[in-house]
């Protein structure tokens, strides 16, 4: 992660856990949602924030706040194909 990444990527981290810690003890959360969060532009230019979503919904998974599922069941990112859903670890 580059320098001028890393904000960006931090930011995001903190946007899911914040976005998690406003809803019920299991709800999920689409990396979109941290993406549009952090998104400061007009348009769809938060796609452009998916890919850092998920790397940073992977580190969280590394430190044991959050995991990933497909289909409400746990997947490792790096195996998961499609849309994933990120859930405060049960």
């Amino acid at each position: 992660m580059s320098d001028k990444e890393r904000p960006i990527e931090q930011r995001l981290e903190r946007v899911i856990v914040e976005l998690l810690d406003g809803r019920a003890a299991d709800a999920t959360i689409c990396p979109s949602d941290a993406a549009r969060a952090v998104y400061e532009g007009d348009g769809d230019g938060w796609r452009e924030l998916m890919e850092p979503a998920r790397r940073a919904a992977r580190r969280l998974v590394t430190a044991g706040e959050v995991e990933i599922t497909q289909g409400g069941r746990t997947v490792d990112l790096d195996k998961a194909r499609g849309p994933i859903r990120i859930r405060r670890v049960r």
